[in-house]
């Protein structure tokens, strides 16, 4: 009876196992194409040893194969190879195409999960192909620039549940995106244009094992401590709640906001519509509208983001350690991540070696970063501010370290010294402070105002 009762177990113990691996099915068979087509470029696509191998081209765009089926929840598992270190590959979720694009060749645009062998090593990173660019550079996430192994196969999991995508790499996790864009969309495998470049021609990318679950799907907790990009307007994750970050803005109300040097929040000035809260225009002028706003409650060390959007020619800024105590005229004394439209205001151009550009210690130290990382002028840009305990400061642009520095130390004093900040003693050194939205008199939209107390 007892062997009767242990076999029953055992039987159940499997089918349960068997169950379970039934959910994941997969998408290459190891022998054919069939359920894919290639779209976009030129570079070719066959079947070897059970792999999918992609081969580089040169003279030909971004090269994609792509699934004739579009998926919406998925958790996918695959294998890739990259050959070489000095290009790139992805693997395309949810995604779509334009057929006119690309002179009618086809463009291919949506989330990519990132294969990076190059210097960067921003594999398992997330980025939004032919549209809104970087969503999670691994400047977000440094610990897991490692976990690439060159000229191997290494195994990348995807979990696309609701609006989450989340990302391991050889088991390890990666990219934490909400987004509220493209619910459903293919699958597509990237072979990276190489343009006329000789030294990546011919060299191959190997995809194999390729499996997806779309049914019995359970969202993985990833561990604390991962940086996460939500991109839904003033709203925060069970999981960042859980991280202790809270929103400085609620996308509703002037709730938890004053003006600087005022006892209630701007009567004009400011308006809040739509889950924005934005800056007035009034011809450019520095705090002669409604003013600075700032928040009532002080901050100490912290990590903060937000997002902005900037129209043509505007000019801002988001102060930290802002403590109202210089009772000064025009723009209330801080710390200062500079919101500018570099083209076209004149700001950029003064300071030294363009100390007053976006994303810059303003007037104090100029920010390092690329054109590519940018968006235009009038869609949404993300800002990430961190202070350390120990003083330790960090600018963040879409998600890139742009620049880097500590409060109080002797390189930050000299660079004090030359500023035009120099006459206010300890400036930029307060052990806490306000932040503030800046009024210059142009329209800055701002939105997604989020604080984790560190």
């Amino acid at each position: 009876m007892l062997k009767i009762k242990i076999y029953c177990i055992l039987a159940l113990s499997l089918i349960g196992l068997s169950t379970f691996a039934q959910k994941a099915k997969p998408l290459f068979d190891g022998k054919t194409l069939a359920g894919w087509k290639a779209v976009a470029g030129a570079a070719p696509y066959k079947v070897e040893d059970g792999a999918i191998v992609g081969t580089m081209t040169k003279g030909t765009p971004n090269s994609f194969l792509i699934t004739e089926k579009e998926y919406g929840d998925f958790v996918l598992e695959l294998d890739v190879k990259l050959e070489g270190e000095t290009t790139n590959s992805g693997i395309q979720t949810r995604s779509h195409i334009k057929p006119e694009g690309n002179n009618g060749k086809g463009l291919v645009f949506g989330r990519q999960i990132e294969i990076d062998p190059t210097a960067r090593a921003w594999t398992g990173g997330v980025y939004d192909e032919a549209r809104r660019l970087w969503l999670y550079p691994l400047e977000l996430n440094p610990s897991a620039k490692s976990l690439y192994k060159k000229n191997e196969f290494n195994h990348y999991k995807i979990e696309c549940i609701g609006n989450e995508t989340k990302t391991w790499v050889n088991g390890t996790p990666v990219a934490y995106v909400i987004d509220t864009l493209d619910q459903s969309g293919f699958i597509g495998l990237q072979v990276h244009g190489i343009g006329n470049e000789l030294g990546n021609d011919g060299k191959k990318v190997y995809f194999k094992n390729i499996n997806i679950q779309t049914e019995g799907l359970k969202s993985k907790t990833f561990p604390k401590g991962i940086y996460t990009v939500n991109l839904t307007p003033n709203s925060l994750s069970a999981y960042e709640k859980s991280e202790g970050y809270k929103l400085l803005f609620d996308g509703k109300s002037n709730a938890g906001w004053i003006g600087a040097y005022k006892t209630a929040f701007p009567a004009k000035g400011w308006k809040i519509a739509d889950g924005i809260i934005s800056v007035e225009p009034s011809g450019g002028a520095e705090s002669t509208n409604g003013g600075d706003i700032v928040t009532k409650e002080e901050f100490a060390a912290f990590d903060m983001s937000f997002e902005f959007k900037l129209t043509p020619g505007a000019n801002s800024g988001v102060k930290y350690f802002v403590t109202l105590s210089e009772n000064n005229s025009g723009s209330a004394i801080g710390l200062e991540y500079q919101v500018l439209d570099d083209v076209l205001h004149p700001d950029a151009k003064l300071g030294r070696d363009g100390n007053r550009t976006l994303a810059s210690l303003y007037d104090l130290m100029t920010a390092k970063k690329e054109p590519r990382y940018l968006r235009p002028i009038g869609t949404w840009n993300n800002a990430r501010l961190i202070v350390y305990p120990n003083n330790k400061v960090e600018h963040y642009l879409n998600g890139v370290k742009v620049l880097e520095y500590v409060r109080g130390s002797e390189e930050f004093k000299k660079l004090v010294a030359i500023s035009k900040y120099k006459d206010w003693k300890n400036f930029g050194e307060a052990p806490k402070g306000h932040i503030l939205l800046q009024d210059h008199g142009n329209k800055v939209d701002f939105r997604t105002i989020k604080i984790k107390t560190l």
